[in-house]
């Protein structure tokens, strides 16, 4: 399943694809920011932080059992820092649709358009 994040800025696309990511398994406005998890990530360039960035927020999910609805990213250089805002998953508020095992290289891009917005975007297993 492709997920895609467009923003003003390279950490509102990231953003923007972390909300998407949420979206596969449940509606992100139903998830409370009750608890907030720092996450960072380095990689060589931003295309390859994007799974990077995904994956962390996945393995967050899977061992805090967990789901976020939202983000605050910073991106400098090939470090991303973001918090990571949500609450225990539950069955019956949050109705999961499914699991998703992790962010992949396929169909994978981060790029700036003509007229200066970001899009990042890969595909994740399900």
């Amino acid at each position: 399943m492709g997920i895609r994040g467009i923003g003003q800025t390279v950490e509102e696309a990231f953003t923007q694809a972390a909300l998407a990511l949420t979206a596969v398994i449940t509606s992100p406005a139903e998830i409370e920011p009750l608890e907030q998890v720092d996450i960072e990530c380095d990689a060589p360039d931003l295309e390859l932080l994007l799974p990077d960035f995904l994956n962390a927020i996945i393995f967050e999910m899977a061992t805090r059992s967990m789901l976020f609805g939202k983000f605050s990213v910073k991106i400098s250089d090939s470090t991303l820092k973001a918090v990571l805002f949500g609450e225990p998953a539950s069955v019956l508020k949050h109705a999961p649709a499914v699991e998703i095992k992790g962010a992949t290289y396929t169909a994978l891009s981060v790029t700036k358009n003509d007229s200066g917005l970001w899009t990042a975007q890969c595909v994740v297993d399900v």
